[in-house]
């Protein structure tokens, strides 16, 4: 989530007037603002994702409620000793959250472990371990609109007679000690991006939320005046038109036996009525094709903590498996790939497969990753349900992601076309006609450079560099992962660094090389990959001959509040990873609307990106999907390129001979060995590819004025990609909403008494 105050002064109205009078305080609101933490309760794209939805479910009046777990230690703080990163635990909470409200009144008990005992009656899950979920309330206000939504993160809490009801009745002191082991469960992220670790404690944290949100639910829709009671039972026949619930990504999919658990064993539905009600309720958004982060699940793990939820999950499992075998008889094969449960050493959950039979809507995040998810990952799946199968582009919010970050550019813009664009962004497309307006052009530039020297004095103070504010900022900041190809980035800039030294006295567009991001700290490679760049920014930083013409920044920490920092100031946003790698992305978007022109692979939402703006006004290069899979079914020989490549050779050279790590010349074996034996994203294909579009940036660079004219049909080409508009085809499309522009009265003003204040009344 990031910040709040800011944001909150945003989306109220309210920011020149409390400019004002913390002015008058005799204090600084920016100051003010450095000193909030950033909430990082996600990681990397994923959680961001979720955030922007939160903002644009709130601008567009939809009662919607987004949950997750209050994590004590969000994602970890980044430091870089001696060119390494070191983990520090993240200790948000702190200075206390004034954004969160404690609501103990709502506390529901989760349970785990157990035994499932059959009888006429039905199933029942006895001899649990139960851990209390305390809600805390953070409220998300709407853009200008006096909505106010709710975003409720869960907190673990042991029951006061944890450990003192049956065996330790000795033991007092002990007992309260190990009300611990359940408070765990909320007490860290696990900082994986794209990677699956399948750890018991994860597994209670997923399940722990998911039990928690249900129960939170029913609750709530029992409440309402839809769940209606005939005499003793809810009748729940009208719950998935109150109800839309969305899967981000697989992380709660025990969501969905979790739901028939509560419909089947304690609400007693009939299971077809269950599994009926279950399907039209949820809704799962796959976020990646990566085989190493889909979640697959060893039953024996499941079967310890959830044993209902296995037996549910069999059930569903032989019943989907009945209906393919009855439209495809003797096709064992079929059968296999397309079970929830994964034969093999260990039996697995694949829990993509689990969303995707217990959901009525699946969808990609960008049209190409929509097309390999119906096509490549889920195809069979695709081939039953064609219909189910849908795609969402990603967006951003422009409230944090211009307004907030970036108040030069957006009252530049308001100038010309209103300030109606900041809840309709497709309005940008009005910039078109300033295209060759010369003073709008010059003010556009003006902006850009004011955005730089800030971050240029940032920079200066941070990192004890000396920055040019004149030179190129190429900015590469995302989780550092080896599909992201930030060791394509560095080949390029000891390629530069190369071609300074061999000719000094050339013509070298100057560029301040910035890349950042945190690796998970098992991922070996992604911490040598960080390792390599400092190396490298070690010597080209030190180097007399490059002076200012090249200089190399590894970012400490990125975090939402850093983003919003080197964003505004970016001339060039690098977006290279392998096609088919990156399902969407979302920092190209953000640099795309604040200014900066992209450098990237016909991959993700980069594709749409070149769509809106005419290829010719992004710099694409490199392999197509279609040429991985041919390189793929060729063979891919990382030699090949090395051999055929000068400037290739030498880079790699200098890396392996220890050029860039003379005390320790094998330092970085392992990242050469990986380059040329077992590189999954082929870095060298693209190597040349990459190297002569970045010669076409520096040209263009070069020329001022047509660089910003470029900046212009790119920014004016940005509006599709609001998470106002992701959200529109949500509720329209999957939830079945009617997202409403209404501006509710304020709370001083008296409510038109005839007025519902939920006209629409699904909440997802």
């Amino acid at each position: 989530m990031g910040r709040t105050l800011q944001n909150t002064m945003i989306n109220l109205g309210l920011q020149n007037a409390c400019d004002e009078a913390v002015y008058q305080l005799g204090l600084d609101m920016e100051e003010l603002e450095e000193i909030e933490e950033d909430a990082g309760l996600g990681n990397g794209g994923l959680g961001r994702l979720a955030a922007c939805f939160l903002d644009s479910m709130a601008t567009l009046g939809l009662a919607a409620y987004g949950y997750g777990i209050r994590y004590e230690y969000g994602i970890f703080n980044q430091k870089i000793r001696d060119g390494w990163q070191v983990e520090e635990a993240d200790d948000w909470l702190r200075h206390g959250n004034p954004w969160e409200k404690a609501r103990p009144e709502y506390m529901l008990p989760v349970h785990f472990y157990g035994r499932v005992e059959h009888s006429a009656s039905g199933a029942k899950w006895i001899d649990t371990q139960v851990v209390l979920a305390l809600p805390y309330d953070t409220p998300v206000p709407g853009y200008m609109n006096n909505t106010v939504n709710t975003m409720r993160l869960w907190s673990a809490r042991a029951p006061n007679d944890f450990n003192l009801r049956d065996f330790n009745v000795g033991d007092y002191i002990q007992a309260v000690l190990d009300r611990n082991l359940a408070e765990n469960i909320s007490r860290v992220l696990y900082p994986n991006d794209n990677f699956f670790e399948g750890k018991e404690l994860r597994l209670k944290q997923e399940y722990f939320v998911v039990a928690a949100t249900l129960q939170d639910i029913i609750r709530r829709f029992k409440a309402s005046k839809f769940g209606s009671t005939d005499s003793v039972r809810t009748v729940f026949d009208s719950f998935p038109d109150q109800v839309a619930i969305q899967l981000n990504d697989t992380h709660p999919a025990m969501a969905i036996p979790e739901l028939m658990r509560i419909f089947v064993d304690i609400e007693k539905l009939p299971w077809d009525k269950a599994w009926d009600i279950t399907k039209r309720t949820f809704a799962y958004t796959n976020h990646t094709v990566l085989p190493e982060a889909l979640e697959r699940w060893p039953v024996d793990l499941v079967e310890k903590l959830l044993p209902r939820h296995l037996q549910i999950i069999y059930e569903i499992n032989q019943r989907h498996l009945d209906h393919i075998a009855s439209l495809f008889p003797n096709d064992v094969d079929r059968l296999r790939r397309m079970s929830l449960i994964e034969e093999g050493d260990t039996k697995r959950i694949n829990m993509a497969h689990l969303c995707i039979v217990g959901s009525h809507a699946v969808n990609g995040v960008a049209k190409i990753h929509s097309e390999i998810v119906k096509t490549q990952v889920f195809e069979d799946f695709a081939a039953l349900e064609p219909e189910k199968f849908q795609n969402k582009t990603n967006g951003i919010t422009p409230r944090r992601w211009l307004l907030l970050c970036n108040p030069g550019l957006a009252e530049l813009i308001a100038e010309k076309i209103g300030e109606d664009y900041v809840r309709d962004l497709s309005q940008l497309t009005k910039l078109h006609e300033f295209v060759d307006d010369d003073l709008f052009i010059r003010e556009v530039a003006k902006v850009k450079q004011e955005n730089k020297v800030k971050f240029a004095l940032y920079l200066e103070k941070e990192y004890k560099v000396k920055i040019n504010p004149s030179s190129m900022f190429d900015v590469h900041v995302k989780r550092i992962h080896e599909y992201k190809r930030q060791l394509m980035n560095c080949l390029h800039i000891i390629t530069m660094y190369n071609r300074i030294r061999r000719d000094p006295a050339k013509l070298f567009v100057p560029r301040t090389v910035i890349i950042g991001g945190k690796a998970a700290p098992g991922y070996h490679m992604a911490k040598m990959i960080i390792k390599l760049i400092n190396a490298v920014a070690q010597v080209v930083n030190n180097d007399p001959m490059v002076g200012s013409k090249l200089k190399v920044i590894f970012l400490e920490n990125y975090r939402v509040s850093l983003a919003e920092k080197v964003i505004p100031a970016t001339d060039l946003s690098e977006q290279i990873s392998t096609a088919g790698t990156e399902a969407s992305g979302t920092g190209n978007m953000k640099f795309m609307l604040n200014g900066a022109l992209t450098i990237g692979t016909m991959d993700g939402a980069n594709v749409e990106m070149a769509e809106e703006a005419g290829e010719e006004n992004l710099f694409i290069f490199g392999m197509r999907v279609e040429d991985v899979t041919e390189l793929d079914r060729k063979g891919y020989n990382a030699q090949l390129y090395y051999d055929r490549l000068p400037e290739l050779k030498q880079a790699v050279d200098q890396i392996k001979s220890g050029f860039f790590s003379p005390k320790d010349p094998n330092l970085f074996n392992d990242v050469v060995n990986m380059l040329f034996y077992h590189d999954r994203f082929k870095v060298f294909a693209d190597y040349e590819a990459y190297v002569k579009c970045q010669e076409k940036v520096s040209e263009l660079y070069l020329n001022s004025k047509a660089w910003t004219k470029m900046v212009i049909r790119n920014i004016a080409a940005a509006g599709k990609f609001s998470s106002d508009r992701t959200i529109k085809e949500y509720a329209r499309d999957i939830w079945h909403v009617e997202p409403s522009n209404l501006k509710i009265p304020p709370p001083n003003e008296p409510r038109d008494a005839g007025q519902d204040k939920t006209p629409n009344g699904t909440a997802a």
